[in-house]
């Protein structure tokens, strides 16, 4: 690869000619060149083959800071996503393919989730002749599987949330794609608070605490 060098240049140089300027950008292209058999000069890079010299593309010759490490997923120890995610449905784009007729496509809001294939029979009854009337209508889908050979996943519509931007159905979304228990607290729960209303702080309990109001 071409090497590109970036020199200071100031008063000074000007004093000692041009030439002094190029005796230094030659000492700092020497200092940079890889030791590959390459000739480097003023105004480009002159290689030249050398049959005993290193090769460059032989990675066991190259130091570590310059390799990038691969890796391959072999197994998944534990699934830490819900799967679940918020987002629209809308019809697929091939009107004339058989997947048209059984599936409708689930887009969700958080890019880092996959598109997935929902079937129509979890859509509402008429989404096919009034697909208009669910574009801004948020869904929660939880996905199912995802084969080797398709670009999408296969999904499961759970619920209908709401109409997109208004605060109830946006913060159910939030709360089930992080798997959050927002279900209302049991009986055995409430018991424990005091039951006598209204309930104020007793002063020897406020002498034990430290008022943070």
């Amino acid at each position: 690869p071409d090497v590109i060098i970036e020199a200071q240049f100031d008063d000074n140089d000007a004093e000692h000619g041009q030439d002094h300027l190029q005796d230094t950008l030659t000492d700092d292209i020497k200092k940079l060149s890889l030791d590959t058999g390459e000739k480097v000069g003023i105004g480009g890079v002159h290689r030249t083959k050398q049959d005993d010299g290193p090769k460059v593309n032989d990675s066991r010759l190259l130091p570590d800071d310059f390799l990038q490490r691969t890796a391959k997923v072999v197994y998944i120890l534990e699934k830490k996503h819900s799967r679940a995610a918020t987002g629209f449905i809308r019809l697929l784009a091939d009107k004339n393919s058989e997947l048209f007729k059984r599936c409708a496509m689930f887009s969700p809001v958080d890019h880092r989730v996959p598109r997935a294939h929902v079937s129509l029979a979890d859509c509402p009854p008429d989404f096919v002749t009034r697909p208009e009337d669910y574009s801004n209508t948020l869904f929660i889908c939880r996905i199912v599987d995802w084969k080797e050979d398709s670009n999408f996943a296969t999904g499961q519509l759970a619920k209908s949330l709401g109409q997109a931007g208004e605060i109830e159905p946006e913060t159910e979304g939030i709360l089930t794609e992080y798997g959050v228990d927002f279900s209302d607290f049991p009986p055995e729960a409430l018991e424990c608070l005091p039951q006598s209303l209204p309930w104020v702080i007793s002063p020897g309990e406020l002498a034990k605490r430290r008022d943070l109001r």
